[in-house]
């Protein structure tokens, strides 16, 4: 059999033509340390800061440190069946996490993964843990207010739309009660709420989760959990997945308001993971870039411009003091990041002012801009009389005989004290705030009997929603008080108050 060269060389030209190479390189490191969730991985040299890398059993990592012969990782997950001696994968991705419409009413872990039991979750996309804020030009100015429902917040410490307000306060003072309050109020109001734990207890994340559901306020919001039986790296990871989350439904045009509970939690951990990585300590034994990990994290926070959607992300982060010091360097660090803070005294707490909050040293930089004109009308000196208030009362203490002007001061202060009093899990309509205020600020309560406030007021908004149901209305339509809007509030207050009176 003769075969001829051209025969050979074209079969070898057609065979060169089909072939495809299919060569898979994989840049891979061998672990030479391992424990307490950090690994020493040598032998990548590409690897980028942040990148996921995969080690074995299935568990993820990511690294922080890009040392000189060495890449530092945090493992996020259990480091059990990991060794020394283990090849790890590169897998080119920045840490991220999935996001979707189908995480409303859910509970996720910092990864993004199901937690509640309630099978697996539909995911719309991938999207990068860590983002750039949005910038001065995608912003516009935060005027739209977003009410918490609670009548001392409302009317002296408004919350607008794209804001960051922190909640501060020693344990045990009602913080996370503010924020349970304010997700609670949304309900109708087309906002999606986001709610983060950081290094808390399973049992305090389940109660909250039974509370959403049983106020129904569960299917418009997420719960993104990183419990205190998690390693350190995953609970620095959760707020930062919650913020994806929530930046996921702002760049759709839609209201987020996001709760970070708390910071100080979130810093213990960064902490924890700095020191095993043996990064210099600073103050406090807090890393130098404490600061940063909470600034580009509430700088996410934002009211886009009509441009971008108009969507907003308000965010409040809550801290915990200890004794009341918020010049600590942690509640000194987020003060100074937020627009503005929610004070709430352990004293005022013990003394049945509840919710806690002290008008003297909260503040919002946004002020007036985020409340509706009427709330701003009924509001205007009620932080003046509360402060003139305390200065009378802590001089009447000493037994000086005082003047009528003052006597008839601290009886209206403490009536505004009673007013500003709310049940928890019991957030109030705006209108209703208004009336009650323009009450208490037009000394109609002047002769109520302070052990009857709260009944007077309980039983007014009931008289006002079956008889002056329109007045209630065009104060939520119109938003400020007309001069027929007045008439209508003294009459139905006076009419009401005859029949109080009655019965009392």
């Amino acid at each position: 059999m003769h075969i001829k060269p051209e025969e050979i060389t074209s079969i070898i030209k057609k065979e060169i033509v089909k072939y495809e190479k299919n060569i898979k390189t994989e840049d891979t490191g061998t672990i030479i340390q391992v424990g307490d969730n950090i690994a020493r991985v040598y032998g990548l040299d590409d690897c980028m800061e942040g990148e996921l890398l995969k080690f074995p059993n299935g568990v993820y990592g990511m690294a922080l440190n890009l040392e000189h012969d060495n890449v530092g990782c945090v493992l996020l997950g259990s480091e059990e069946g990991i060794k020394e001696g283990d090849i790890v994968k590169r897998t080119n991705k920045i840490s991220e996490v999935p996001v979707g419409e189908d995480m409303l009413g859910r509970v996720v872990n910092a990864l993004g993964q199901p937690i509640d039991g309630r099978g697996p979750i539909y995911y719309e996309e991938f999207k990068p843990i860590e983002a750039p804020a949005p910038t001065i030009i995608d912003r516009t100015s935060v005027k739209e207010p977003l009410q918490t429902g609670i009548k001392a917040i409302d009317a002296m410490i408004p919350i607008g739309k794209g804001q960051r307000e922190l909640i501060i306060g020693d344990r045990q003072t009602g913080k996370t009660a503010i924020a349970i309050d304010t997700i609670i109020n949304q309900k109708g109001k087309d906002v999606i709420c986001i709610y983060v734990a950081i290094g808390q207890k399973q049992s305090t994340v389940a109660n909250i989760v039974n509370t959403l559901d049983r106020m129904e306020a569960l299917d418009y919001s997420i719960i993104v959990a990183s419990t205190a039986a998690e390693g350190a790296p995953l609970q620095y990871l959760a707020p930062y997945a919650g913020c994806t989350i929530g930046e996921y439904f702002m760049n759709k045009g839609k209201d987020v308001l996001i709760v970070y509970d708390d910071l100080s939690k979130h810093a213990v951990a960064y902490r924890t993971m700095s020191l095993l990585l043996r990064r210099p300590p600073g103050r406090e034994a807090y890393p130098g870039d404490i600061f940063y990990i909470h600034s580009r994290l509430l700088e996410r926070a934002a009211k886009l411009s009509k441009e971008k959607g108009g969507g907003s992300l308000t965010a409040l982060p809550i801290v915990e003091t200890l004794a009341g010091d918020v010049t600590a360097y942690i509640p000194t660090n987020v003060i100074s990041i937020t627009d503005g803070q929610i004070f709430l005294e352990t004293d005022l707490f013990n003394s049945g002012q509840r919710p806690a909050v002290n008008p003297g040293i909260s503040v919002s930089r946004v002020g007036g801009n985020a409340q509706i004109k009427a709330m701003k009308q009924v509001s205007g000196s009620l932080r003046l009389e509360l402060a003139q208030y305390r200065e009378l009362a802590s001089f009447a203490q000493f037994g000086s005989d005082l003047d009528n002007d003052s006597k008839i001061r601290l009886e209206k202060g403490k009536r505004i004290l009673e007013v500003l009093k709310q049940k928890q899990y019991e957030p109030m309509r705006v209108e209703e705030q208004v009336l009650i205020l323009y009450a208490i600020s037009n000394n109609f309560l002047t002769d109520i009997n302070l052990g009857y406030i709260s009944e007077f007021e309980k039983e007014l908004m009931k008289f006002a929603d079956t008889h002056y149901r329109d007045m209630l209305k065009s104060i939520k339509t119109e938003g400020s008080l007309t001069k027929e809007v007045k008439c209508d509030m003294e009459e139905c207050i006076s009419e009401f108050k005859k029949i109080f009176t009655e019965n009392e």
